[in-house]
């Protein structure tokens, strides 16, 4: 029986790994390969003098901080196996983008839970706080978010921009534009697809993001070219007056237009993986209502995720940025990483904590930061801009607080209020931030937590120990708080503008809302 849902699972999933190759060009090998033992080659191999798949242009100063990290690396395990490193090493040619992940970029623990700042590299090294706010006054320069109430603090949150209000009139038109990139001529396929773009269209959370992005960026001057490495490409050509967006020029330009797309790009991908997850994970409810293959079949399900990551891919090239569709289709081979990384995980890794976030990385803030850092190059910022480093740190860390908010809700809010199971990670034999800190107290919930809850009475046993627990919430809770921080302190190295601080408020509404 075991082994007859093994089969199933690996099949259903080997369709979805499947559907990645549609967008990303590099992923052509074997779906074996992606289920082979954890010893073996990983994408994110590394050896002394280069990374063979990624080659991070690294910079000289931290050299002896990446030995550190590799030895991490390697106390975390491998990373999971999506494409062969000779497939890998073969698409690369000196022009494209040396992409790493964001976590080897931006911090994932605050160091006092064992965390480490990562080395300077091409994705991170441009983060001077200054460089772009020299003259100009920042009322919220120093903002911190345990100031407002709800947090600790005081300070009202309401006396900053709405960030919903304020792109509401734009996303409007959203689902009927959107319903109509994914319409097709058969029906059942074409109902699948739109059904998420309908009445259960969700929070738009993503495209809100995106949209606010655009704003943000527009008000935030280019910088000078510094070399001709590939750090400094990316940037879309600007057919303005001055060549240059700003926040007079931006609305319904042309720039506009393609970043509201990319919004949609997103959504659409994001949608795709919930229809496969849901597959994957037999769930029964998604958004208050019924799950897609539960409306229809496995099988169309399947096909209607593969058709909207199809209509994503063209869409994305449409936006005629080289660099955005390369960094996009990353994203969306980060969403397949995770699912296999949660698959695969070893029993010591389900321990661990950085583990739990490099998967949250891979199944939620990927998306959501990689999105960030193409809203910039789609504005007139290349790559390892200051602008476009501080958009996917922002990302990175959003994406990770969003992901601990709704683990911590998974135990804290009821089933009709979360509009999908409660406990549901749980129920699939995974840990979250919650269960992991409550195992840091009680030892007695490691052995559980290593054999994913599969004995009678193992997740009773657990969640008495998680409420009888005086820290784990609290400390998830920090978790989740460090990294709104982080991504706040990455936003302020923008320049002041309305967008800018309507995402501030964003960050404080994604870690104090309640479903």
């Amino acid at each position: 029986m075991r082994n007859t849902m093994v089969t199933e699972r690996t099949r259903k999933y080997g369709k979805y790994a499947l559907a990645t190759a549609i967008l990303s060009w590099s992923i052509n090998s074997d779906l074996i390969d992606a289920f082979a033992p954890r010893q073996c080659t990983s994408r994110l191999l590394r050896i002394p003098s280069q990374n063979l798949l990624q080659m991070t242009a690294t910079l000289k100063e931290g050299s002896s901080a990446s030995s550190s990290n590799n030895e991490k690396a390697r106390e975390l395990g491998t990373q999971p196996v999506v494409v062969s490193a000779a497939a890998e090493a073969l698409s690369h040619s000196e022009t494209t983008m040396k992409l790493v992940p964001s976590f080897d970029l931006f911090q994932l623990l605050d160091e006092a839970e064992g965390g480490h700042v990562p080395p300077l590299a091409a994705g991170n090294a441009m983060r001077d706080g200054t460089a772009l706010k020299v003259g100009i006054p920042d009322t919220l320069g120093e903002m911190k978010l345990t100031d407002y109430k709800g947090l600790g603090g005081d300070m009202k949150i309401e006396d900053l921009p709405d960030p919903f209000k304020m792109v509401e009139k734009e996303l409007q038109p959203f689902s009927d534009s959107i319903k109509e990139l994914v319409s097709t001529d058969q029906p059942i396929l074409s109902m699948a697809a739109k059904h998420f773009f309908e009445k259960r269209h969700g929070k738009r959370f993503r495209p809100t993001i995106v949209q606010l992005m655009a704003k943000t960026v527009a008000a935030s001057p280019p910088e000078k070219k510094q070399g001709d490495e590939w750090e400094w490409s990316g940037a879309s050509d600007i057919d303005l007056e001055g060549g240059i967006v700003t926040s007079e020029n931006h609305q319904g330009s042309e720039v506009w237009r393609k970043q509201a797309q990319l919004g949609q790009i997103v959504e659409m991908i994001h949608v795709a993986s919930l229809i496969h997850d849901d597959v994957l994970d037999e769930a029964d409810t998604r958004r208050g209502g019924e799950a897609v293959h539960k409306l229809y079949s496995n099988k169309v399900a399947v096909l209607a995720g593969d058709y909207l990551l199809a209509r994503a891919s063209v869409l994305l090239a449409r936006l005629e940025n080289t660099a955005v569709v390369q960094i996009m289709a990353t994203a969306l081979e980060s969403l397949v990483a995770g699912e296999i990384m949660q698959l695969k995980a070893s029993p010591e890794e389900l321990l661990q904590m950085e583990s739990y976030l490099r998967k949250s990385y891979y199944k939620t803030a990927s998306l959501i930061c990689y999105a960030c850092r193409s809203t910039a190059l789609l504005g007139g910022h290349a790559y390892g801009s200051t602008v476009a480093t501080a958009c996917e740190e922002f990302g990175f860390h959003m994406g990770l607080a969003f992901q601990i908010q709704d683990d911590i809700l998974d135990f804290t809010a009821a089933a009709d209020i979360l509009g999908k199971p409660a406990l549901a990670d749980m129920n699939l034999g995974l840990s979250t931030a919650p269960i992991l800190y409550a195992a840091q107290e009680f030892a007695h919930l490691r052995p559980l937590v290593k054999r994913r809850f599969k004995e009678k009475g193992d997740k009773q046993t657990a969640l008495e120990a998680l409420y009888k627990s005086k820290t784990a919430m609290d400390k998830a809770k920090r978790l989740a708080g460090f990294h709104a921080q982080r991504a706040v302190d990455a936003l302020l190295r923008l320049p002041q503008s309305e967008a800018r601080d309507a995402l501030l408020r964003l960050t404080y509404v994604v870690i104090t809302r309640k479903k």
